[in-house]
């Protein structure tokens, strides 16, 4: 799919959330990235395969 150079990563890489956005839609929420992942604002993904990997944004520290 990515026609960038260097190549973006792919949708089974480690950091495959680099890749270049080339839809975003952030009054609903999600990106689409050249490498056919959705991310969504929760940092939750849906992969091209259908997988679906859940958010991943370290908690927040309330202060004391």
């Amino acid at each position: 799919m990515c026609s960038h150079y260097p190549a973006c990563p792919s949708a089974d890489a480690p950091d495959r959330e680099a890749s270049h956005v080339i839809s975003a839609h952030p009054d609903q929420g999600w990106s689409l990235l050249c490498n056919g992942v959705v991310l969504f604002d929760d940092t939750g993904l849906l992969l091209p395969d259908g997988t679906v990997v859940p958010p991943h944004r370290e908690p927040m520290q309330l202060a004391a």
